[in-house]
């Protein structure tokens, strides 16, 4: 059976879309006739989906998720009001300002409308959705709980899409910083100094050395810019090749994890993003085991899923969460602690969340000392840089005016 995705029209005129099985593209539009769907595209998906593509759904990417939690929030209010879920994921798809919500939601929809359930049919609109919104969807539908699932859904999502902007709004300022900087550079070596150099040359005087080492790198970067550029480019593919190795990932991870600052920064966001998904897992119901095989997906710095590893090993040994925690030294002294004490009080999803809104703050003041830090730093080099240029061009030109004088 092939996988085939539509586009079409359904009774009332609306556009519709998703991916139905058939052994054939009439049988598939035959099916969608007897459901009601005048199909207007109609071609075999690949099983290889790319990833770029233009016009369709992209199926090897996540929902955004700022508004999948948007989305989350209206389907718990609706589903909460009494709605059908068939009505809720029409309301969601029909209203969504985004195209990927639409088509997924409209996907969804076209599933549950076939007899399937809600997390089947979540599960079947590719990787679109993560593996922990598909688990909890499922457990709130055999708990009767759904509307409360997604509330958690929600917050979940929302918590992490407010720690990730306020991430990418601290690192703007530094980043228009250092292009701005690289430009000013590039228009003074592409520009100016190479003018500035060809008039001091002619002088034919002795000329000091400022001034000797930035004519010669002007040269060498109008000469031999393509080699430069060329010899950058072979070290960044040869540094992709390495890190793609199983050995490679590990050392180049363990590099960062052990970094001065930068190390710090991503344990307290993992720190942070393993506490808040263990704990509303667990407050969804998920066992403890199957939440952290879940959240180990989430984590892409290896020591630390190592770690993860590590500890359900020992969970399903019989140890506990928190001794192993203790024993892989790699997550800070705070998560065992607290965790210890969950679970003896029978609170562990509780002081999880609270560790995370914890080390969440942290995380701010760590990017905001980086960034007080980084600042200053960023403008005396360019200072340094700059300074550097006006000096070698204005001595030579003070020198030849004293021997005039």
């Amino acid at each position: 059976m092939a996988q085939f995705q539509y586009a079409g029209l359904d009774r009332n005129g609306r556009k519709v879309s998703g991916s139905l099985e058939g052994s054939s593209r009439r049988t598939v539009s035959l099916k969608l006739r007897g459901q009601g769907i005048y199909p207007t595209e109609l071609h075999e998906a690949s099983r290889s989906t790319p990833r770029f593509s233009f016009g369709r759904l992209r199926l090897s990417r996540q929902l955004p998720l700022a508004d999948l939690a948007a989305a989350s929030r209206q389907l718990a209010t609706l589903l909460g009001a009494g709605l059908p879920l068939d009505e809720t994921l029409v309301t969601v798809s029909e209203q969504s300002d985004q195209p990927l919500i639409r088509q997924a939601f409209a996907g969804v929809r076209e599933h549950v409308v076939q007899g399937g359930s809600l997390h089947q049919s979540l599960a079947r609109q590719g990787r679109l959705f993560p593996e922990f919104y598909l688990n909890m969807a499922q457990v709130g539908e055999e708990s009767g709980t759904l509307d409360q699932a997604l509330h958690r859904l929600a917050d979940f999502l929302e918590s992490r899409a407010r720690n990730r902007a306020r991430i990418q709004a601290a690192l703007a300022y530094p980043a228009l910083m250092s292009l701005v900087g690289s430009g000013v550079l590039i228009f003074l070596f592409a520009f100016v100094v190479p003018k500035i150099t060809r008039m001091l040359t002619e002088l034919e005087r002795a000329l000091p050395l400022p001034t000797l080492l930035l004519i010669g790198l002007t040269d060498l970067l109008s000469r031999w810019w393509w080699l430069l550029a060329l010899a950058l480019g072979l070290g960044l593919l040869t540094l992709h090749r390495y890190r793609a190795t199983a050995a490679g990932r590990m050392r180049c991870d363990r590099l960062l994890l052990n970094a001065p600052l930068l190390g710090r920064l991503q344990l307290q966001i993992v720190t942070a993003q393993f506490a808040r998904t263990i704990g509303t897992l667990l407050q969804s119901g998920i066992p403890l085991l199957k939440a952290l095989e879940i959240t180990r997906n989430l984590v892409g710095n290896r020591v630390l899923r190592d770690a993860i590893d590590s500890a359900t090993r020992q969970l399903q040994e019989g140890g506990s969460l928190a001794l192993s925690l203790r024993q892989s030294a790699v997550f800070p002294p705070m998560l065992a602690q607290l965790t210890a004490a969950g679970e003896k009080s029978g609170q562990l999803e509780e002081m999880l969340l609270k560790l995370a809104d914890t080390y969440e703050h942290q995380t701010e003041l760590t990017i905001s000392a980086m960034l007080a830090l980084l600042e200053p730093l960023m403008i005396l080099l360019m200072g340094a840089i700059v300074g550097f240029v006006v000096l070698a061009m204005l001595l030579p030109i003070f020198e030849a005016s004293q021997g005039f004088a």
